[in-house]
């Protein structure tokens, strides 16, 4: 095997090590910290705004075309509202825009309602399947807006230019919007039509400070240690790369019997 390759390898089981230990140790119960997300404490907010104006909340998970970790991340979202709003009696509604993830959303709405107590309070026609087309079903959810004069809308998921379709509508009707995609392409998007906004990173941890499950929150630490470690490791590199002289790893690489203090003292100056 190629030297070369050694460090890649090393470094791959590392991360993997850290991310199996930190999620295992989850799972047994050890309680790890996830800083409160802006965006997550205006869900209460929300969610109260609809029920002091006796309104209505909309909720979407985007335009997937199939049953994908972003909107899993986003049903689990979904759910939090739900449940939060079905305590209050608020009514929610949630257009599809596939159809393979209508009886799984239909499932999660309806789990989330039994979660409050209040399993007899959910209808059926409150989740209902609009389009897969991209338009139709940006045009079936600004409709629903403009008819229900919704309280508050929460769009997570995947979307695309109807974002801002749907977006405009919701604030002609004066209703609070919290928005989050790891899309970065439609987050100017939203900052622009929506009160709050989770981005990036955000997006998946908020799944694991609403629900709390261990294994996600040991996920999502893990993966913070990793990526500390990996910056760590970019900071010795390019302290190596500017102090140290380059041909010390190379030949140490290539199992070359050189000095360590003469590689360490760099090249020789001609002329002397």
């Amino acid at each position: 095997m190629n030297h070369a390759t050694w460090p890649a390898l090393i470094l791959l089981l590392t991360m993997s090590i850290v991310i199996v230990v930190t999620v295992v140790s989850a799972q047994q119960g050890k309680q790890y910290f996830i800083r409160r997300i802006p965006g997550l404490s205006a869900i209460d907010e929300a969610v109260g705004r609809a029920v002091e104006m006796g309104r209505g909340i909309l909720l979407s998970t985007g335009l997937s075309d199939g049953i994908d970790i972003i909107t899993l991340q986003a049903l689990a979202i979904c759910a939090n509202v739900a449940s939060s709003a079905a305590r209050y009696g608020t009514r929610v509604q949630m257009p599809v825009y596939n159809s393979a993830m209508l009886p799984i959303a239909e499932d999660t709405i309806s789990n989330a309602y039994n979660q409050a107590g209040r399993g007899d309070a959910y209808s059926p026609d409150d989740v209902r399947y609009l389009s897969n087309q991209q338009f139709a079903y940006a045009a079936g959810v600004a409709g629903m807006i403009q008819r229900e004069k919704f309280a508050a809308t929460f769009l997570f998921g995947t979307f695309f230019a109807e974002s801002l379709i749907m977006a405009e509508n919701a604030n002609m009707v004066g209703a609070i919007q919290v928005a989050g995609t790891p899309s970065t392409t439609q987050v100017p998007f939203f900052i622009a039509a929506c009160d709050y906004v989770i981005i990036g990173d955000e997006y998946y941890a908020a799944t694991a400070y609403l629900t709390r499950q261990p294994t996600l929150m040991g996920s999502i630490v893990a993966q913070d240690r990793v990526k500390i470690g990996i910056l760590a490791m970019v900071v010795v590199g390019a302290l190596c790369t500017t102090f140290v002289n380059p041909n010390l790893f190379k030949n140490l690489l290539a199992d070359q019997s050189v000095p360590i203090g003469e590689l360490m003292q760099g090249p020789k100056e001609e002329g002397k």
